[in-house]
């Protein structure tokens, strides 16, 4: 049985959704970094799954994932230490007391 196409993309569709979801539903700093990675890993799926079928011999596909890897790394990395000091300023990361700190 060859798998097609449509059975990489359905599982990819649905981390991305799910990440969209998590992203705009909660208000907690820690939940929307991971959703955010998890839509950053969505768009990797469909990095090398795009490669595979459209360009079966070249490697540009697997390129973009490792760089968009790095990137998320890179990324989170960041963030954790930008939440990390904003608990230790306020006690909280709830995303409306970190608006709050602007003024």
């Amino acid at each position: 049985m060859d798998i097609t196409l449509i059975w990489y993309l359905v599982p990819a569709i649905v981390m991305f959704c799910c990440g969209v979801y998590g992203f705009l539903t909660r208000r907690n700093m820690i939940a929307m970094l991971i959703s955010l990675e998890l839509m950053l890993n969505a768009v990797d799926i469909n990095f090398v799954v795009f490669n595979r079928y459209l360009f079966p011999s070249s490697m540009e596909g697997w390129m973009f994932t490792l760089f968009g890897i790095a990137i998320a790394a890179a990324e989170t990395a960041l963030a954790i230490a930008i939440i990390i000091n904003l608990f230790r300023v306020s006690k909280n990361i709830d995303v409306r007391d970190a608006t709050k700190m602007k003024n």
